[in-house]
């Protein structure tokens, strides 16, 4: 095993504190949805949607620790969005951001280790991965210092049909995956105390929160469905440790797209919705 499985959670924890709030920033652009402006000055559409990453990255630098990539939403364009998610990975890195690669990776050992080797090159901090074929497919993004985030309970309503679904000895699938996190997550501590092996908990599933905490004291939850989806910040406080760690809430639409005042250019108001965001998840986090 890697001596560096530890890297990455002590490096988010770090982001953290540099910046007073658990928030990361969702970049799932989407062209239809990004301002007129962007769209009327690039005939490409790769190059719009670069524009408006590098811009979103500069408006929530130094008031967010983490930006989250969605991949799908660059490989959809093949081999030049795939660049372009490693370029604005780097810039993210650069701009003093951790990353988070929104990849959902998961297939056998020597599968993910190629995996593995694809997430480190696009210098993810982080990456979410999906469970269901073993810690085996799990190891290899831990043991080239990457850390992961395993879906656990996903903020979609349609989960709900098989993360709940009760097993023989009476735990429910995904109180079972729990259990597999933690175990993992016990050989990759980092000195911050928290574990590089972590888990999705969406907001919108609070009321397991507390239990599923229980079941995963040392992990830092990657907490989607914040905002468009219906999460708000007191979803959050089920799912914090007794030291008000261990979470990274995350939003996408309600920031990058978050409405201009009048006269009020679009960058600033994602900076605007970014901080407000930090603001209120911070006032949760320290009660």
């Amino acid at each position: 095993m890697s001596d560096q499985s530890h890297l990455a959670a002590d490096a988010l924890c770090a982001a953290i504190v540099k910046a007073g709030s658990p928030v990361c920033v969702g970049l799932d652009p989407v062209i239809e949805n990004i301002p007129e402006e962007l769209r009327a000055r690039h005939h490409e559409t790769l190059a719009a949607i670069g524009e408006f990453c590098r811009g979103v990255i500069q408006a929530v630098r130094g008031v967010v620790p983490a930006v989250k990539f969605q991949s799908a939403c660059f490989e959809r364009y093949g081999g030049k969005g795939v660049v372009l998610l490693e370029e604005l990975s780097i810039e993210a890195a650069r701009a003093g951001l951790c990353v988070v690669w929104d990849a959902k990776r998961g297939d056998i050992g020597i599968s993910s280790a190629h995996y593995a080797a694809a997430a480190k090159r696009m210098h993810a901090h982080f990456i979410t991965v999906n469970g269901y074929l073993g810690e085996s497919g799990l190891s290899p993004f831990l043991d080239v210092g990457v850390g992961v985030f395993v879906l656990v309970r996903t903020s979609n309503p349609d989960s709900d049909a098989f993360q709940n679904a009760k097993l023989a000895g009476g735990d429910t699938v995904a109180a079972m995956m729990a259990r597999t996190v933690a175990s993992l997550g016990r050989t990759r501590m980092g000195e911050s105390g928290l574990s590089a092996a972590g888990a999705v908990v969406g907001a919108t599933k609070a009321g397991e929160g507390a239990a599923l905490r229980a079941l995963m004291p040392d992990q830092i939850f990657l907490i989607p469905g914040y905002g468009a989806q219906g999460g708000t910040a007191q979803d959050v406080r089920s799912m914090l440790r007794q030291d008000r760690r261990g979470v990274l809430v995350t939003s996408s639409r309600a920031i990058i797209y978050a409405k201009p005042q009048v006269g009020e250019p679009w960058d600033q108001a994602v900076a605007r919705s970014a901080r407000a965001m930090a603001a209120e998840i911070a006032g949760v986090v320290k009660g």
